[in-house]
């Protein structure tokens, strides 16, 4: 045990750097270009924004923290502080989420469409129909359970490579983080709300008659949704409808982010050869893109396409490291 903790203590504290990076990160240059690219669409929504001056002076907060913590590292470049840096990114990914129902509900919802193109490939709707055709407490709690380890699936890698690949995490970090802007930038500029959101909006009678009606700007005004459907006691279909009471919104449907960074994170573990990763969350995976459309955040068309978004993700980040950053 003492060796562990002297372990992890040089890990974070005495081991300096050997080729610090004098700049930011490049995974924090992608948030401050995702911060300025949502500065101009405050600039240019301001006038249907409730408090935009809040908006603006929250980037400006998150890009003058991540200066200060620039400044430290370039005075004490060790890893503790590069652990800092990222996560204070990880952290602040929690409010640019809800972030883009502000900038998007002034825009043309798109739900419509979305149901449409469920409806045409499968002839009916899988997220109003799934959950009926598979009532079981333990299809229930299976679903809950992969959805709610989102976050801990992502996180566990970069926390992984930072502790044992070091010499990978600006790179993993770097992909797995900006993909979440890169998502945020569709969620902003395509409103879909999601099975949840607008089956109530134009009626569950509506939806299963086939009928998808446009609702405008509708969710400019309204928040409410669908109970998560499932097992009422169970403990992971109740973590998850905590959840989505304090923190989910109408909005970042399409593609399906859950499903998209879950199969990047796992694309990426095969990419650096960590078979034993891929195996451990094989299975939670699997049903954390079957539990998008069972617990009603997508229509099956988001699934379909986070899968093969992350692909083209990766891809495109990936790129971008190697052209611009690094090997």
């Amino acid at each position: 045990m003492a060796k562990n903790n002297s372990k992890l203590s040089d890990l974070f504290l005495k081991s300096a750097e050997k080729k610090p990076m004098k700049w930011l990160f490049p995974v924090e240059i992608g948030m401050v270009i995702y911060a300025v690219f949502t500065l101009l669409v405050i600039l240019f929504t301001s006038t249907s924004l409730h408090d935009p001056e809040a908006l603006v002076w929250w980037r400006v907060r998150v890009v003058l923290l991540t200066l200060a913590l620039w400044l430290v590292y370039r005075v004490w470049p060790c890893r503790a502080m590069a652990f800092a840096r990222i996560g204070l990114l990880l952290v602040t990914l929690s409010w640019w989420y809800p972030d883009t129902y502000v900038l998007n509900c002034h825009f043309e919802n798109l739900d419509h469409v979305f149901a449409a193109w469920d409806q045409k490939l499968f002839g009916f709707q899988p997220a109003l129909l799934w959950s009926k055709a598979y009532p079981s407490h333990i299809v229930s709690e299976l679903m809950a359970m992969g959805y709610s380890l989102y976050f801990l699936m992502f996180v566990s890698l970069t926390f992984y490579v930072f502790y044992k690949r070091y010499e990978d995490f600006q790179k993993v970090s770097f992909i797995l983080i900006t993909s979440f802007f890169v998502y945020y930038v569709v969620f902003v500029l395509f409103p879909v709300a999601g099975p949840q959101y607008y089956y109530l909006a134009v009626g569950v009678d509506e939806i299963a008659k086939g009928h998808f009606p446009e609702v405008g700007t509708y969710f400019a005004n309204h928040t409410e949704c669908l109970p998560i459907p499932g097992w009422d006691d169970g403990l992971f279909r109740n973590l998850v409808q905590k959840a989505h009471e304090t923190g989910e919104r109408p909005t970042a449907a399409f593609p399906s982010s859950h499903v998209g960074v879950s199969t990047l994170t796992m694309i990426i573990a095969l990419w650096l050869k960590e078979y034993k990763f891929v195996l451990i969350w094989a299975i939670p995976w699997i049903f954390l893109c079957m539990g998008t459309v069972y617990l009603l955040p997508h229509y099956a068309v988001d699934a379909i396409a986070g899968f093969f978004s992350a692909i083209a993700v990766f891809f495109l980040l990936k790129f971008v490291w190697n052209k611009w950053f690094g090997k």
